[in-house]
This record gives C-alpha cells, structure tokens and sequence, in this order.
C-alpha cells in the first residue's frame, strides 16, 4: 500500500474540514470555500512540494477551476435556463399540466412528476420547481387533495431526472469533466440515460402511487397567519385624548406599540416626528398596521379611523378597512440568499425593496412568530418570511435570482419570444447529443442566441450566474486536484479496496454508491462528487476493471440528495412551502434512496458484465 506523505495528510485534513465547512449553515458557503482555497494555496506556496518528475508544484494550477470546462458549461447553460424562464416558455405547459388535475387527479400527478423528471433532464430544477409550485398549491386546494403529498413527490422526480444526463446537474457535468480529464471515459450526453431511465421510472412509481400514502397532511406554514397591514389615517378630534398631548405621550398611551410615519396638520404641512412636538385637534396621525391595532389605536387615544385614501367616510361596518394594490407573498430563505445570516434592518429591506415583513416561519421551529421585531431577527436557510407589498415591488423581489418567492398568483408572461428561447436550448441540447460539438461550446453559442435575438437581457444573464455554484465549483477541483497530485487518492482507493477485498466487484460498486449517497445528504453534492470521482477511477484501475460503471455509481450516489431538507436547494424550497417536517424527508428520502442505491447496485453490474 501507498504511504501518504504528509502533503497529503495535509490535504486530506484539509478536505475534511472543507465538508464540515459546507454543511454549516451558519457559514455563507461563499465563505468557507474561499477560506478553503486560501488555505490550500497558501499551504503549498509556503511548503512547496516536489512532484513524482521533480519538478516543483505551482499552486497556481489550484485556480485552474475558474476556468474549467464543466464550469464553462454550468455558467452558460445557467444563463440558456434563465432565457426559457423569462420568456415564459414553459407557461403553456403549465396551463396544460393544471386542465389536467382538475379533470383526472392521479393522472395528473403521474403527469406532473414525469413531465418534472423529463425537463429537469435538460435545465436547472430550480425554476421548474417555482414555476410548479403555486399550481400546485392552487389545484390542491380546488381538488380538495393536501399540497403536502404532492410536492415533495415532485421536488424528488426532479432531481431524479437530472440524473440522466450530462447536463442535467452541475454534480454530473463535473464528474463528465473530471473522467475526460483523467483520460478515462468521454461520456457523450445520453450515455447513462438507459439506467437511469429504469431505475428512474421504478422511483417515479414509487413517488406517484406509494409516497403520497405515507406523506401527512402538513399546513404550510403560513396558510395560518394572515397579519395583512393596513395604511390609515387616525384624524384628532377636539375631544380626543391626542389633542394638545405631546407626541411621546400619545405613544405612551398606547404602550409605545403605535408606529407613526407621519403627522398632517392642514393640507400640506408635515410635521417632524419629534417627541415633544404637540398635536392639535385637526391633525392626521398616517400609521400602518393590523385591522385589531388599528381598532385598539382608535379607542385608546379617542380619534377617528379613515382608510388612507378616503378623508370622508370613517371605518365602520360600511366602509371598512382596505389595502388597495396590496399583495402577499412568502420569501424561502436559502443559502447563498442575500438573506442567509442576516436580520432585515442590517440589509435595509423594507427601503430597499418597498416590501413589509408581516411574520415569520422558522425552519426549526412549529410556529409562525409574529410578536417578535421581524427586522432584529437573524434568519437561517429554510426560513420562510411572509411579506405584503405593491405588486410591482412583489415582482422585483422575483427578478432576484438569489432570492427565492413564493407567489400563488406567479405567472410566467408568455412573450413572443418563448418559440426562439426553445428553439435555442433544443439546438444546443441537439448538437451536443448527435456530436456536432461538445456542449460546452454549444451552450456558449447557445447564451449569444439569446442576447442576440432578444431572449435575455445582459442583466439577466448576470443575474442567472451563483457565485455559491461557481465557489463550490473551484474549490472541489482545486481538493480534488490536490488529492491527485499528493497520491493520497490512491491511498484512500487502497484502502477502499482493502476493506471490501473479500466481496466481490459488484458488491465494492454499491458500497462505493451508498458511500456517496450518505455524503450527499451531509454535505454538498458536488463537493462530495468531485472528491469521489477520482477514487472511483483509482479502485477500477486497482481492480483492473472498467471505470466507468465506478464513475457512474459516484454520478448517481452523488444526486440521491433525498434524505434531508438541506442537501438540495429544491429540497429547501419544497421542505418551506410545504410545511413538512425534517421527519418527512427521512420518511420518504431514505426508502426512495434505498430503491435506486439497490436498483442501480443490480442493474449496473448487469450493463457492464460485472457478476461473476
């Protein structure tokens, strides 16, 4: 057996504080892969390291990640993804998809997983799952059927479809990359389809038939918290308890609970809000907040309520309270979210997006808390806030791609230009797969079709890039190139291959895949596929086998990301809109993770001669 040199001891350490890093939630991602590629590179510029030849390593070769091929490809078929977003290209098949359930319920859902599964195959899942959705919420409360045995089915038949090609997933786009890289096996892009296409199929059955009998009815977690602001005039009367009181008394009088924004006197005159100005019958108190507060400011301090916009009829049972304009909509907290680890008032939210928090859901917690100050409250992945705002400014919320809402009334616009969008992601989907040119280059030509003929703007194109994805990226090459270079892969290949000896080859294939399936749950996908990759080629090059069904059991390890709310960003999603508890993700995850791991465990050996 090899013996490590203490470089590779290093890096091996090393990456295990990486995926420690990674599954913190209290660390932006961004953060942790920079400290780590910080300390890899200053590690081997200030002990340097002779390679087998002699030659000294240049830790440069640690940033040769930001250009990667496989990261090339991720960037631009990010921003191809963003294109069939915008143009609303998918709507019609939406349409399609809820005439469907309203109709014929199971079949619909069948429908729905598979179609998922089929798109995710070629584009990001992220959008299909926000464009699926609020149709799902909405035909499940028309068909009487609870959202909470549905989505999560379709959250998973989306990843399972990714699994099936080359650019379903950046975790397969990088594993692909690092097989081509280390001369082992140039997969073109339906190469693996056929197992996952049976295997798949079983797990989608099992998702549409099984799964939905053993998933509970959750509410989601606002459907019961309606703390819907109201903006209102409080007018001062001559005998109201606020004529001739200073401003600070006035807010006594009612616990200091009031929030005034500002103070009328006449037509046009505004007053500063300071605490010892005096108000006077005849002034305007413009405050916001609930229809109960409201009431209790009222009878408190003895004024008369108005809607906002009316100066004339006072609130009673024939003119109650409205919020003209005023929508509500629900904002997932994820990582990598400008959101994550912050508390609304230190990113100015409210100024910055013209939006009003109303309540919020903790990820850890059962409850929607509503008394706290929302703006102080640090929040955490797997938050979800509820917010009201103007539809313009619930609609520029969306347009942030790192921010993640949930609209009941979302509807993608299906502009003119959605025919051209598909037609482009069908070119470059088709050119790679009949071998016309790799996809790397087809989808670059791919994203200057879409500028070009008015698909996206070039600030769409930004907005569609992940610094988390491209930082995730770098730094599990730049791990696994150091893994490599130390011979520490080979080391960690021996003694895979050392505590397995006594089984056979199909036997250290599946274990080497349950391994992968339990890291992805921990940590990141592709951290976890990436690391793996290599010492899978290293145990079929020991066992003098073919590679690549090793590469494939790491592949498809690597995306069973359905055990736990935290491995997958859909799963996140899913897990906050749903209303599901982190039990539910192990209740379905990990049977639909033992019916793939067993079903690829036989089928994969089967495929490539591997029995006997």
């Amino acid at each position: 057996m090899i013996i490590p040199n203490e470089h590779g001891i290093a890096v091996l350490i090393l990456t295990v504080i990486a995926l420690v890093l990674f599954a913190q939630d209290k660390i932006p991602l961004e953060t942790s892969c920079l400290v780590v590629l910080i300390a890899l590179v200053s590690g081997f510029q200030f002990f340097p390291y002779l390679l087998s030849d002699g030659v000294l390593l240049n830790p440069i070769v640690f940033f040769a990640g930001f250009g990667n091929e496989a990261l090339i490809t991720i960037c631009a078929l990010m921003i191809v993804g963003k294109g069939i977003e915008v143009t609303g290209a998918l709507n019609p098949l939406a349409s399609q998809i809820t005439n469907t359930w309203s109709s014929r319920p199971l079949i619909a859902l069948i429908l729905t997983l598979f179609v998922a599964a089929i798109l995710s195959a070629f584009m990001n899942n992220t959008p299909i799952v926000v464009l699926l959705l609020p149709i799902l919420v909405s035909v499940s409360l028309r068909v009487k059927f609870p959202v909470s045995r549905i989505m999560m089915p379709m959250g998973f038949a989306t990843i399972i479809g990714g699994m099936s090609t080359t650019i379903g997933t950046s975790t397969n786009l990088l594993i692909v990359g690092i097989a081509q890289d280390l001369n082992v096996h140039n997969f073109s892009m339906f190469d693996f389809m056929l197992p996952v296409t049976i295997i798949g199929g079983i797990a989608l059955i099992f998702l549409s038939v099984i799964a939905p009998k053993f998933l509970p009815d959750r509410i989601p977690p606002m459907s019961d918290t309606s703390p819907r602001l109201f903006s209102a005039q409080l007018y001062v009367g001559d005998n109201s308890f606020a004529a001739n009181c200073s401003l600070s008394e006035v807010l006594e009088k009612t616990n200091n609970e009031m929030r005034i924004e500002k103070i009328q006197r006449g037509e046009d005159l505004f007053l500063a809000k300071f605490p010892e100005v005096k108000l006077l019958p005849g002034d305007r108190l413009f405050v916001q907040d609930s229809v109960e507060n409201l009431k209790h400011y009222e009878q408190e301090l003895g004024a008369t309520l108005y809607n906002v916009a009316d100066n004339e009829h006072p609130v009673d049972s024939t003119n109650p309270l409205v919020a003209e304009g005023q929508q509500l909509a629900e904002v997932v907290v994820t990582r990598g979210s400008p959101l994550h680890l912050k508390s609304l008032s230190s990113i100015r939210f409210s100024s910055s997006f013209g939006l009003i928090p109303l309540a919020i859901h903790r990820a850890r917690s059962t409850t929607s808390d509503t008394k706290k100050d929302l703006h102080s409250i640090r929040l955490r992945a797997g938050d979800v806030l509820l917010i009201q705002g103007s539809s313009d400014s619930i609609e520029n919320l969306k347009n942030n791609e790192s921010i993640l809402v949930l609209d009941g009334a979302k509807q993608l616009p299906h502009t003119h230009k959605a025919k051209r969008a598909i037609t482009i992601i069908s070119l470059v989907i088709l050119a790679a797969a009949f071998g016309i040119m790799p996809i790397s280059i087809s989808s670059i030509i791919g994203v200057g079709m879409m500028l070009v003929l008015g698909c996206l703007t070039w600030s769409d194109a930004f907005k569609a890039l992940s610094a988390r994805v491209i930082m995730i990226v770098v730094v599990s090459l730049a791990l696994g190139k150091a893994l490599i270079v130390t011979g520490m892969v080979n080391y960690l290949a021996d003694l895979f291959v050392l505590s397995v000896s006594n089984f056979s080859i199909p036997i250290m294939l599946s274990a080497l895949m349950l391994i992968m399936s339990i890291l992805t749950n921990i940590v990141s996908n592709n951290a976890a596929a990436v690391i793996g990759a290599p010492i899978a080629v290293s145990v079929a090059q020991q066992l003098n086998v073919d590679p690549e069904p090793f590469i494939l059991a790491v592949l498809f390890g690597a995306n069973m990301s359905f055990a736990t709310p935290f491995s997958y960003k859909t799963n996140l999603l899913i897990f906050s809109a749903g209303g599901y508890k982190f039990s539910d993700f192990l209740r379905i995850g990990i049977p639909l993770t033992i019916i793939m791991w067993l079903g690829f465990s036989l089928l994969l050996p089967t495929l490539y001669s591997l029995w006997g």
